[in-house]
């Protein structure tokens, strides 16, 4: 992928001292490769969980502060948010970067679906409850890290944890990516006068653990899906896709800029069509189901932002 930058050259000559930063999901993957890349460049990194001591072991020597977060239990995310709110004064980047991708049919902790409830409801929950930070770090940013996914399937108001309708692991997943990027949408429009900047993004195929649940099968619908659509997926390494997210994080390319879907470094365009593998569906940016999803997200997690 030598068209594209590294996350490392993404912050080449950056100097990020004095910035604070808070990574989901750095047991592995490209969660452990941003928080790494991040405190490289001079930033505080603190990095969530499920397994402290896989996380802390996966960031090596780094200096990244891991927290225990579990983002399918409502109770996890707010002992998180407690706590991250009296050890530190300000964030001035999230990135929303944990997630589970097309399992089965399961349910997190509070009985939402696993895929919608753990990529989206989680990191709702903890965003918001993490706003008082994000305006005190203000000019900040949020990342959501949604995926090309997102053109399976739209959110689903009426039914939004498969209370009804027939379970699919890849409509499911579709449906949680979609959410990720109207919940960036409705952040921004939301934070941006205070300077709190929102953008979801794809960050392209990367083989990581987060296809921990794939199967044959699973794999094989995957391919048939995307093959549709502007044929076989290109996969990227970590260190190249991780670029994207660290760059929606902290690039001077993006001061001033929010409610957009980002992928390969740059700000995406509408799909083309129906074969187009590239771009965001008119879905994902519909600031009409982008609030709709704010309010329905804030009656399921049992938490109202006036913000």
């Amino acid at each position: 992928m030598t068209e594209h930058r590294t996350a490392a050259e993404i912050v080449a000559g950056l100097d990020l001292r004095g910035k604070l930063c808070l990574v989901t999901g750095v047991s592995s993957g490209l969660g452990a490769e941003t928080a790494r890349v991040l405190a490289g460049a001079g930033a505080a990194v603190v990095g969530t969980a499920r397994d402290v001591a896989k996380a802390r072991a996966a960031v090596g020597d780094a200096g990244v502060e891991v927290g225990e977060l579990e983002l399918d239990s409502l109770a996890s995310v707010r002992r998180f948010a407690r706590w991250f709110d009296a050890s530190h004064s300000a964030l001035h980047a999230l990135v929303n970067n944990a997630g589970v991708m097309a399992c089965p049919l399961g349910r997190t902790q509070d009985g939402f679906e696993r895929q919608f409830g753990t990529n989206h409801l989680g990191h709702f929950l903890l965003t918001g409850l993490l706003v008082p930070k994000l305006l005190a770090g203000a000019p900040a940013r949020v990342v959501c890290v949604s995926s090309r996914g997102h053109l399976l399937a739209g959110v689903d108001l009426d039914d939004p944890n498969y209370e009804r309708s027939p379970y699919s692991p890849w409509e499911a997943y579709g449906r949680a990516k979609s959410a990720n990027v109207l919940f960036a949408l409705e952040l921004d429009r939301r934070l941006a006068a205070r300077g709190v900047r929102a953008n979801a993004l794809h960050p392209g195929g990367i083989r990581t653990e987060l296809g921990r649940h794939l199967t044959p099968e699973s794999i094989q619908e995957m391919m048939a899906r995307f093959e549709l659509r502007g044929g076989p997926i290109q996969f990227k390494d970590v260190a190249h896709g991780a670029a994207t997210q660290v760059w929606a994080a902290v690039s001077p390319e993006l001061d001033g800029i929010g409610g957009r879907y980002l992928e390969d470094e740059r700000i995406g365009v509408p799909v083309r069509g129906e074969t187009d593998s590239s771009g965001y569906a008119a879905h994902a940016l519909d600031p009409d189901i982008a609030r709709r999803l704010w309010t329905l997200s804030e009656k399921l997690v049992g938490e109202r932002f006036d913000f």
